[in-house]
This record gives C-alpha cells, structure tokens and sequence, in this order.
C-alpha cells in the first residue's frame, strides 16, 4: 500500500487518537531511556571488565550514539519510504540484534564486540528517535511542545534512574568489591579467569532485552499509532519555503542541530562520568551506582517544573535561558567549590552534588531546542529531524574529551569542556534561535 494514502495530518486525529498516540511515544521514550542510560554503570563496568584507561572506556558512549550521526539521515529515508510504523519496527529489531551481539562479546571477553553491539543498538535507537521526535513535536499546539517533551522526559529519565540500579542489582554482588581491590594482587590466570566470570554475567539479561525489543517491535507496528503527514505544508508555509531547496537554508535549525550536540554531550558527561568522579574521592562502585540516578532525579524534577510553568507562566524560550544559564553557574561550581559534607549517605566533596544539579540545569534544553529548531521547516520536517538527529553523536564525542583531560589532568579539571558548550547553549536560546537567514 502506498503510504502517502494512510498518512493523516495532525490536525484529523481525535483527542482519543492523539492520547493514545502520546502513551506508545511516552513508552518508547522509557525503553529509548533504559537502554541508553544504562551506559553509567557499563562505562566503569567494562573499565574493570576490560582492563581499559578512562578514554578506552569513554568509548561505550562513543559507538553507542556515534551510530546516531551514521544513521539519522538515511532514518528520515527510510520512515519516508516504508512510513512511521514499520520503519519503528525495524529500530526495534536493530536494537534487539544489538543486544544479542553482547553474548559472543562476553563468551570471549572482546571490548571491541561490545562496541559493535552498542552500535547497532545506537543504529536502532536513531531509526526510532528521527520517528518519535517529531511527533511528540507536532501531536498539539506548537507552544505546548515543551510541555509534552518534559513528559517524554520523565519516561526518559524515570527508566534512566532504574536502569543502573537494575544493571547492577542483576551483574553486580556485594562480594564484587572485595575481588576489585584483589586484582592487582592476583596472578594473570586467577584474573583473567574472574574477568571473564564478571563480564558472562551479562549473556542472560541482553538475551531477554534482545527478545523483549524484538517483541515489542512487532506489537509497535501491529498498534494503532496512526501515519502522520509531514509532507504537505499550509498555504503560508508553502509560499515562505517556496524559495527554500536545501536544509541548510534555515540557519534556526543547523544552530539548533549544533545545540542538541553541545547539550546531550554535558547530559551524558554529567551521568556518565559521575560514578567516576565519586570513585575518585573514595566511593566504590556499589556505592557509587546511584549517583547517575540522583542526576536523573533532579532531571525529572525539571521536568515537572517545566510541565507545571510552561506556557501558562513563562515561556518555553525563558525556560531554556534559564537553564542555559543555570549549567554555565553549576559548572563553575563543580570545578571551584570545594569542602566534603554529607549528605543522603555519602561523605563526599560538595562539587559531585553540583554534577548531580546539572540534571536540572540540563533538564527543559532538549525540550525547548526542538521546537525552536523545528519552527516552519514544512515539508523539510523529517529531514529536519535527522539532522537534529545527528546532533546527538555528541554523547559519542564530548565524553572523549572528558576522558582524555581526566587522563591529561584529573577527573575535576576535565569538566572545564563544560563551559564552551553552556556559553553557546546560552546564545541559541537568546539569539541563535531567532535567526532565519544567514548573515556574516
């Protein structure tokens, strides 16, 4: 059937339709979450695992989104000529075979298998965030998207917090960090052999994912999620595009593209080097598990300010200022404050706690970047999309810098990379998002 006779526009869906429509995206956003904040823990896991150096074990991240900026054009590509449905279907089925390469990874204790998992799981995760994105964007009023994408978040993040806590409740034991402080002192044999005992804990739990993921991405194409049309434009943004035959004719979207980079790499750099960073001030990791969690909570608590204020007291553009704003002060704090307190259990320098803040300094940047980013593009939506898309293989490259400077300096100095990214975040959400013709 062709897809264009199945497509319905936005404005033709019920109020039941649209509901439905936001519940499967809010569930997909909780898997999209689980999957890929599960990282956290992964990234110090298979540093000991592995024998790796920080920057080796930065690259978890690295072949998980990287997959974002490899795959997102040609995502738009295929959503355009097999549609929404089908095309979220074989995200799913990619992330599945993703999860399934983790066993010959863990048979043979291979970093370099690991990633290629991670990478096709990242090549599923772009199919389905080049779908998912728009329409959370467009299922509403367009001054209400901030709104709606703060819920996507809470899905997000909600998974977020528990996928650490279950990763290591299901790999981890309490006798594990006993036999961590042992592994210098054993012969190579004795290690290798409790190397690969730790990392085969991993088979049993990504043959489930692998089998739920493929599942679900039947029933996605079997429910009632309707096609949408993003094809056609209205009468006023026809005449306004009419000129318009290249992407990068709106200069709001490639900045925008360009902030979606810089914020997810402080998002990822600030849950997924937290662990680290505690362990550096003598937090284990047993202990250490539920600092990327805090973070998230703190995220969430963002977005619920965000779905409380937004539009009715302040607007989704004040919102990203404010949290732009927010970032550029939180990091200044982690690199200068200093003086160990406790705080919910843990005896820990102040500055982890200013990490753990930027979860809500991070929190409303996502959702108020994309409709502005999104704003008239008409018929260039889906391509718009992946472009925003590829922006997110900044987890993949800001984490590298991180884990270079902590190696180069220390794990403290290393969030100076912070600051360039907030200071730009702060002139998209003042200037950069107004512009809608180049000018030098």
């Amino acid at each position: 059937m062709n897809n264009a006779s199945v497509a319905i526009k936005v404005e033709d869906l019920s109020k039941r339709e649209t509901m439905i429509s936001i519940f499967l995206i809010g569930l997909m956003f909780f898997i999209f979450g689980f999957v890929s904040w599960v990282n956290s823990i992964l990234i110090p896991y298979f540093k000991i695992a592995c024998e790796l150096t920080s920057f080796q074990a930065y690259l978890v991240a690295f072949a998980f989104y990287i997959a974002y900026f490899v795959m997102s054009v040609p995502a738009s590509y295929l959503l355009r000529t097999v549609g929404f449905k089908k095309g979220m279907m074989f995200g799913f089925w990619a992330m599945a075979l993703g999860a399934f390469i983790f066993v010959p990874a863990a048979m043979s204790r291979t970093y370099e298998i690991f990633l290629l998992g991670l990478f096709t799981i990242g090549i599923g995760l772009a199919i389905l965030q080049t779908a998912a994105n728009p329409y959370i964007t467009i299922l509403g009023a367009k001054e209400r998207a901030a709104q709606r994408i703060s819920m996507m978040g809470i899905c997000n993040k909600a998974a977020g917090i528990l996928s650490p806590i279950v990763f290591a409740a299901v790999i981890l034991r309490p006798t594990d960090t006993a036999m961590f402080q042992q592994l210098g002192s054993m012969t190579d044999i004795e290690r290798s052999a409790a190397l690969d005992e730790l990392v085969r804990r991993v088979i049993n739990p990504y043959i489930g994912l692998g089998s739920f993921l493929f599942i679900l991405g039947f029933l996605v194409y079997k429910s009632p999620l309707p096609e949408i049309d993003t094809e056609h434009e209205s009468e006023h943004l026809a005449t306004a595009n009419a000129g318009k035959t290249s992407i990068f004719q709106f200069p709001h979207l490639i900045l925008g593209a360009l902030a979606i980079f810089l914020h997810v790499g402080t998002q990822v750099i600030a849950i997924d080097t937290i662990i680290g960073y505690a362990n550096s001030m003598g937090i284990d990791l047993l202990e250490a598990k539920v600092f990327p969690s805090y973070t998230l909570f703190c995220t969430i608590c963002g977005y619920l300010i965000g779905i409380t204020v937004i539009p009715k007291y302040i607007s989704q553009v004040t919102a990203l200022r404010i949290c732009t704003l927010l970032g550029t002060i939180f990091t200044l704090l982690i690199i200068l404050a200093k003086g160990e307190i406790h705080f919910l259990g843990h005896a820990a320098d102040v500055s982890i706690w200013f990490v753990v803040l930027l979860g809500l300094a991070n929190s409303l940047v996502w959702a108020g970047i994309w409709p502005l980013a999104l704003d008239d593009l008409g018929r260039f939506t889906k391509l718009g999309a992946s472009i925003m898309i590829m922006g997110l293989c900044g987890n993949a490259i800001m984490p590298l810098f991180y884990g270079y400077f902590a190696d180069a300096l220390d794990v403290r100095q290393a969030y100076w990379v912070l600051m360039p990214c907030y200071l730009y975040l702060v002139f998209y959400a003042v200037k950069g998002h107004k512009l809608r013709k180049w000018g030098f």
